[in-house]
């Protein structure tokens, strides 16, 4: 007589499914593995193709620290992420609010304007952010950088799906409460809306983080960010190719601060998809 264990039929038929979930997730770290083992390698192994870095060494980071002013670069490109998600974030949550739990003519067709402009491509609106940065005084400065990017569509919708779900009945008892729409914003619907907002925040963060074009662009010639400094590694003094060592060791710690804000907003992301609803 065989026993059989409840719900062991149903393990080993999921089992497929999570060796290959497995296998991709290894595909997806395999890259990021290769960056740091590349970095940690002595500056003569650089080239090595030896999965495991040994003996480790901490020389291409001593050389990247003299060629160019990491610290610096981590302040700049982490102040310029920074004020653009939490601009973007603020406008978004704003602009979320009123299209959901107020009524205004135009509304609809204001909604559709916005999601207009996030179909609007980069390249339509360069040139007159460019000119207009010109004008202002802003260009080869970080404001420049930020300014133009202080509003994202993007923040809108997804925040406004989220809103639309709010139950209205919150809102009511707010407003018999005698609370402002204000007040009702900061201290009823923000603090059940932490998961989205987080889950937001750390979009909006890396996608101003990752940016090289528009920093490019406005900055010009100078490497005021880390995305930008990172170039200066790619052709040597003498134009005889590329620090690969220095460039790994940038790379690497250009990673360090979306690791960090990943692993202090993760709880809220968590909770809402573990407990789906409003506390």
């Amino acid at each position: 007589m065989v026993d059989f264990v409840p719900g062991a039929s149903s393990r080993l038929r999921a089992l497929p499914g999570h060796l290959a979930l497995g296998a991709l997730g290894v595909l997806c770290v395999f890259p990021i593995y290769w960056l740091y083992a590349t970095s940690l390698r002595r500056p003569d192994q650089v080239l090595s193709l030896s999965p495991i870095p040994w003996p480790l060494s901490l020389g291409n980071y001593a050389e990247a620290i003299q060629l160019v002013d990491i610290p610096q670069l981590l302040i700049n490109t982490t102040l310029v992420a920074l004020l653009t998600a939490l601009g973007q974030l603020l406008t978004g949550l704003l602009a979320a609010y009123a299209f959901a739990g107020w009524n205004f003519p135009l509304k609809r067709l204001c909604y559709l304007l916005f999601v207009g402009t996030w179909l609007v491509p980069f390249q339509v609106t360069m040139l007159p952010n460019y000119v207009l940065l010109l004008q202002l005084g802003l260009l080869n400065t970080l404001g420049g950088v930020v300014v133009p990017n202080l509003c994202s569509a993007l923040g809108v919708i997804l925040l406004r799906q989220h809103l639309d779900g709010f139950p209205k009945e919150l809102l009511e008892a707010a407003k018999m409460d005698g609370r402002s729409s204000w007040r009702t914003l900061w201290t009823v619907v923000v603090p059940n809306l932490r998961a989205p907002l987080a889950a937001l925040a750390i979009l909006l963060f890396v996608t101003a983080w990752n940016e090289y074009f528009w920093p490019a662009m406005v900055l010009q010639r100078s490497n005021d960010v880390l995305q930008l400094g990172l170039r200066s590694f790619m052709i040597s003094e003498g134009g005889q190719g590329t620090y690969w060592g220095p460039l790994m060791a940038v790379a690497g710690l250009a990673c360090l601060p979306i690791f960090a804000l990943y692993l202090v907003l993760r709880r809220h992301i968590v909770n809402a998809f573990v407990r789906s609803g409003l506390k």
